[in-house]
């Protein structure tokens, strides 16, 4: 199950730099975009800290300037690699207390954070994509089968009709 879990956190982290590139074309048009990309990235700082026990470094949904986006996911994907190199299988089964954004109290294990945190993401990044295509900019495209592919995703583009 660890294996299976990393490979879905590379994938992340891969769809990411798609993501960041394609919302860096035009910022201005992106913006909504921008604000969608920014919950996925404050999510994951803020499942990070509940799993090291420390305070979030940003919200659940910050506001930021491209810049400040881009720095919070570099920070964000060190601390998450830093934290999936030390885990062990055996960690996967051991719990988490915390507190939710609304004040309430859980206890969940580690394995189910990192499902949620690493489904969410996907979520929220279709979210974007649809967003950005919305804002008459190109999606990024960001299947899991073109990541363990090493080869770009169909689009409509590319696609015969």
């Amino acid at each position: 199950m660890l294996k299976t879990f990393l490979s879905l956190w590379e994938h992340a982290f891969w769809s990411d730099t798609l993501l960041i590139d394609a919302l860096r074309t035009d910022e201005k048009r992106a913006a909504k975009a921008m604000e969608e990309y920014a919950h996925v990235i404050g999510v994951e700082e803020v499942w990070l800290s509940r799993l090291e026990g420390r305070a979030p470094r940003a919200a659940v949904w910050p506001s930021l300037e491209f810049a400040e986006l881009e720095r919070l996911l570099r920070e964000s994907q060190a601390g998450w690699k830093a934290y999936l190199a030390r885990l062990q299988a055996s960690d996967l089964e051991s719990t988490v207390s915390y507190r939710n954004s609304a004040g309430l109290e859980f206890t969940n294990a580690v394995g189910e954070i990192l499902l949620q945190v690493v489904l969410h993401g996907h979520y929220h990044r279709g979210k974007v994509n649809l967003l950005l295509q919305q804002a008459g900019l190109s999606p990024a495209p960001v299947d899991y089968i073109a990541f363990v592919r090493g080869a770009p995703a169909a689009t409509r583009a590319t696609s015969a009709d």
